[in-house]
């Protein structure tokens, strides 16, 4: 099952996950951030994909940040840049588990734009990825190359640890 395995990676990546009720109206049906670890109602639940992307909201903070992270983020600039982060963690991810990253960025979320971040990821116009290698996650084809790393998709960390 899916969500299940997407489940596992998040956990495996240390990221607690909790399967259980979430009541009231949350920003993602079946999803909530609660106190860096992630409520998943898998009856309420949509889109398996939206998991890796809250996910990586959590992953890409660092841990001070993390730790005390619930849903509704405040618009500050550390959670404008970490949605960006958010956005490639996720992409690597669904790359990493290999499965579609239209499961992910579904035509129901990020305002309809999700068919053009795919195209953009694909097409190498990685949206996040200046943030990620800044914190140590990943890098682009010239720090790969310098570091004798793979490129992003690949991950260095999954897990922010600055």
């Amino acid at each position: 099952m899916l969500t299940e395995t997407i489940i596992d990676f998040v956990e495996s990546v240390g990221i607690k996950v909790f399967k259980m009720p979430i009541d009231g109206d949350t920003f993602l049906p079946g999803l909530q951030l609660k106190d860096g670890a992630l409520i998943v109602d898998t009856e309420k639940l949509l889109y398996p994909g939206d998991i890796l992307h809250e996910a990586g909201h959590l992953a890409t903070m660092p841990p001070a940040i993390r730790e005390t992270m619930n849903d509704n983020l405040p618009p500050t600039q550390e959670n404008q840049g970490g949605e960006m982060m958010a956005l490639a963690w996720s992409y690597a991810a669904a790359r990493y588990l290999n499965i579609n990253p239209h499961i992910v960025f579904h035509a129901d979320g990020y305002k309809g734009g999700g068919e053009n971040l795919v195209q953009n990821f694909t097409e190498g116009r990685c949206v996040g990825l200046p943030l990620l290698q800044w914190a140590g996650m990943a890098y682009d084809e010239q720090k790969a190359k310098e570091f004798n790393k793979p490129p992003f998709p690949y991950m260095i960390n999954w897990l922010r640890e600055n």
